[in-house]
């Protein structure tokens, strides 16, 4: 289906310290990658640093750790780590988060996103190479900081990119872009931004079931959770369904939470959720593919008729 095909860890319905086992089966399914992400569950960097041990020879990275919850010299020490530990097999994913994480729930700023993720990608860069750093850019200033022991292999850094100057950014200074909640006719979008040699990556939330009605009352409420969020809701602006998530964005601004997720059409749920039995999945995983997606990041979520772990194998690729 594609040379790269992943799964987001630890999974949704059950802890890290229960993951050991279904990660250590991701290579022998054919996943090459397995990808963290960091809200208000596991920390980005852990799953993967066990995952070294637990499933050695595939490709991990972040999906994403924010620029803007930890500070620069501690963002290095980390990925140094992990690249010490997957040398070559490493990937660091960074991006600016929202003001929800880095301020309400971090004490952080969310100031200047798009120049702090591009500070951070600049300082990265010289840092993983073992250069010191001394230099003041836009959003902070780094004076004489040098890693211990800088990793043989820098692990290459990706962005998270929603948006034209995000994306351009991605295309020209880091090693890939990652985006998020995109249909496969919108892969078309964002892949026009950065061109046909950047690595673009996306998570993408699956439900095998066949119970639609089911499926879509769960995915609604996902979709009003993350769609409400400005960085979001300006990325379907651009993606062209201002209007059809006006209603949902007024009920949400109005506090009538039922009338915003009733007011989310089943064709949005549709295209940014998907769901089916596994055959299904895989082929609509596969269109995504087809558009121009280099990396599928699976995020099987809870509500189907089969388990978690089931959901992981039957979603594996198929020869």
């Amino acid at each position: 289906m594609t040379q790269n095909w992943g799964m987001t860890i630890p999974f949704y319905d059950r802890s890290l310290s229960r993951s050991q086992e279904l990660i250590a089966e991701l290579p022998g399914l054919g996943y090459t990658d397995a990808w963290s992400a960091e809200v208000n569950g596991a920390d980005g960097f852990t799953p993967l640093a066990l995952a070294t041990q637990w499933a050695p020879g595939i490709r991990l990275g972040s999906a994403i750790v924010p620029v803007s919850t930890r500070g620069p010299g501690l963002l290095a020490m980390s990925a140094a780590t992990l690249a010490d530990l997957a040398p070559g097999r490493f990937v660091l994913g960074i991006g600016a988060s929202s003001p929800a994480i880095v301020e309400r729930w971090n004490a952080g700023e969310f100031t200047k996103p798009y120049a702090r993720t591009r500070d951070t990608l600049r300082f990265l860069k010289k840092a993983l190479a073992g250069e010191k750093v001394s230099e003041a850019y836009e959003t902070f200033e780094i004076k004489g900081f040098k890693l211990e022991r800088a990793p043989k292999i820098p692990p290459k850094i990706v962005l998270a990119a929603l948006r034209p100057r995000m994306l351009r950014l991605a295309a020209e200074e880091a090693d890939g872009a990652i985006t998020n909640w995109l249909s496969p006719e919108d892969v078309r979008r964002v892949r026009a931004e950065i061109g046909p040699d950047t690595e673009l990556i996306a998570r993408l939330f699956v439900c095998v079931s066949e119970d639609t009605d089911k499926v879509r009352e769960m995915a609604r409420w996902m979709l009003a959770g993350y769609l409400t969020v400005p960085v979001y809701a300006a990325f379907h602006d651009w993606l062209g369904r201002g209007e059809v998530l006006r209603p949902m964005h007024e009920a949400w601004a109005a506090g009538d939470r039922q009338a915003a997720l009733k007011a989310i059409p089943d064709d949005v749920v549709d295209a940014l959720i998907v769901h089916g039995d596994a055959a299904t999945c895989r082929a609509r995983i596969q269109q995504y593919v087809d558009n121009g997606l280099d990396t599928p990041v699976l995020a099987p979520i809870p509500g189907g008729e089969i388990p978690i772990e089931q959901a992981v194998r039957d979603l594996a690729p198929k020869e």
